[in-house]
């Protein structure tokens, strides 16, 4: 059984951070491109940060550029997403996600930025 399981949200004020963590079972998580998506209350879950399985390919939405960091262990099987210079527009449930044979998501984890 796949688990997806984030953790790190919370309420933070703009210009703070955040590091989001996401522990994944029941997958070899070595060889699973990883990614993180946030879905904002009204709108279009969206794709915010990718990486491949070695660490070489990292992608970002043009939003969070230059603010977030994704990376990861894979002797930990844990992903991470490292969020600077938040905004206000950053809040929304951020979601870990997996692809193996099949795209695996996990229950998302809350992050509500204040101006």
């Amino acid at each position: 059984q796949v688990q997806l399981v984030e953790s790190g949200g919370g309420l933070v004020q703009a210009g703070e951070s955040l590091r989001l963590s996401c522990v994944a079972s029941g997958i070899i998580f070595r060889l699973a491109p990883m990614a993180w998506y946030r879905q904002a209350p009204g709108k279009q879950r969206e794709m915010v940060a990718s990486i491949s399985p070695g660490s070489v390919a990292l992608t970002y939405d043009d939003s969070v550029k230059g603010r977030f960091t994704i990376s990861r262990d894979n002797a930990k099987n844990t992903v991470f997403l490292q969020m600077s210079s938040l905004k206000p527009d950053d809040t929304g449930v951020y979601y870990c996600y997996a692809r193996r044979s099949y795209d695996y998501w996990g229950q998302g984890t809350q992050v509500t930025v204040s101006s």
